[in-house]
């Protein structure tokens, strides 16, 4: 299985016993077609780090994050469509309200995984940036370009939180430079991941292992 699959398998599997049956599919279907560039992360972020590392030992934290962001990715654009106020039925307000309480159990199943792991300090800080992120952006124009950079910081934040997950799951911190690589990776998605299938340059892994070396390098002199 590759680290797009096991990353997507894992998220899916994380949520298999939420009901009603309604909800846990609905939940499903966002995850079939979601783009797991931030679940893949954690997964290359650990292995570039520690090869003999087992996916078993990371699969948990990759899915954390993958499901967190999908959840405050559905809530930002709910927050920017209001689906109720253009509701054109009470089917339409029930899907609404449907897509909220998905946007939570996301982002709760999310922290579950990651509450007991070294990436559970920054999962919140994520919810709470996001928070504060949105807020700013209700006050700016819709199409302007603070409001843009107000909502990229989220794929921002969702990769350093990977690369969290990542390091953290082979007992490691993650040095400053590779939580700038990481802003790096999200600068160059201009706020939207690749789509299914694909999701990170092939020399990440590479160039993940390189900082972690020259970081230790420079702490041993």
């Amino acid at each position: 299985m590759d680290d797009v699959a096991r990353a997507r398998h894992a998220a899916r599997e994380a949520l298999a016993n939420v009901e009603p049956d309604r909800l846990r599919d609905a939940l499903d279907d966002r995850l079939v077609d979601a783009a797991v560039t931030p679940g893949v992360l954690s997964l290359v972020t650990a292995r570039a780090l520690d090869p003999e590392v087992s996916p078993e030992q990371v699969v948990d934290r990759a899915a954390g994050v993958q499901l967190i962001y999908e959840g405050l990715r559905l809530t930002r654009r709910l927050a920017h469509d209001e689906p109720w106020a253009t509701a054109a039925s009470h089917a339409s307000d029930i899907d609404a309200d449907m897509d909220v309480l998905a946007a939570d159990v996301l982002v709760s199943r999310g922290f579950s995984l990651l509450a007991h792991t070294g990436a559970s300090a920054a999962a919140v800080e994520v919810v709470r940036a996001f928070g504060r992120d949105q807020t700013r952006r209700s006050d700016a124009t819709a199409d302007s370009a603070d409001a843009a950079a107000l909502d990229r910081n989220l794929e921002v934040d969702a990769l350093e939180l990977a690369v969290v997950a990542g390091t953290t799951a082979v007992g490691g911190e993650p040095p400053a430079e590779l939580l700038e690589y990481a802003r790096e990776l999200a600068a160059d998605y201009d706020g939207q991941f690749p789509p299914p299938g694909r999701a990170l340059p092939e020399a990440t892994a590479d160039r993940i292992a390189d900082i972690s070396d020259r970081a230790v390098s420079a702490t041993d002199r």
